[in-house]
């Protein structure tokens, strides 16, 4: 992974206090294991890795279309054809994965996930999840070894705000006011929230006064946001300390 590498500390400046994290395209991904089989019947490749890299591509489509929560025919055309579906096929194979990426298969661990937040844990941070989501999201954590709300095997977080559990879903910056209440009173200012969409993210996350950090590990969205991007979580690691 990346392009963005480096590019959090090159601004740091900013200091953080807590941080707040997106699951989707931050700690989780579509499983490979469930998409490739689905998608090869239409030339796709089996590499799992082409399917990381494509989830990043798709979603700054994404974000460059604006398109809302409930909108992905331009996340999963080109997430197709990234995988190596061909142009003949493009349509029907999206329509293939907008069938499958169902909410409980964003169950692959974007690597370093969990490793970052051992690292989180052991510099006393403040973290906690904030996830538009169906009400799934704790529990395919806790199930994946990621983490899990208190104390246990897994690294923990203060909080998991899923936003079909609480009705209110990014970009609306009132979905992080489930969240707030687990910081102990730390300022907005200082609490960065990491996500992977321009659109639902960084838009939300402004909008509630926090600092958005966007995660773009292959630099496809250099050209939609000027703010703090990531290339990997340590990055945020290395704001809190060695």
């Amino acid at each position: 992974m990346g392009g963005a590498a480096g590019f959090g500390r090159l601004m740091g400046a900013t200091v953080f206090d807590a941080v707040l994290l997106d699951v989707g395209g931050v700690l989780m991904y579509p499983d490979p294991a469930v998409l490739a089989p689905a998608l090869s019947f239409y030339g796709a490749t089996t590499d799992h890795a082409a399917y990381f890299r494509a989830h990043f591509a798709a979603m700054a489509v994404k974000s460059a279309d604006g398109a809302p929560e409930s909108d992905w025919s331009g996340f999963d055309r080109e997430f197709v054809s990234r995988v190596g579906v061909g142009t003949a096929d493009t349509d029907e194979a999206a329509h293939v994965l907008g069938r499958t990426r169902h909410a409980h298969i964003w169950r692959a661990a974007v690597p370093g996930s969990r490793d970052a937040l051992v690292r989180l844990n052991m510099l006393g941070v403040p973290v906690g999840i904030v996830s538009n989501a169906s009400g799934q999201v704790e529990s395919v954590l806790r199930r994946a070894g990621i983490c899990q709300v208190g104390d246990g095997p897994h690294p923990s977080v203060l909080c998991v705000v899923d936003s079909h559990l609480v009705g209110v879903a990014k970009p609306d910056p009132a979905i992080f006011e489930f969240a707030l209440p687990h910081l102990d009173r730390i300022e907005r200012s200082r609490i960065a929230y990491v996500g992977d969409s321009v659109t639902m993210d960084v838009g939300g996350a402004t909008a509630a006064g926090l600092v958005p950090v966007l995660f773009d590990p292959f630099d496809d969205a250099a050209h939609l946001f000027e703010g703090m991007r990531i290339g990997s979580l340590a990055e945020i690691v290395a704001l809190f300390g060695d």
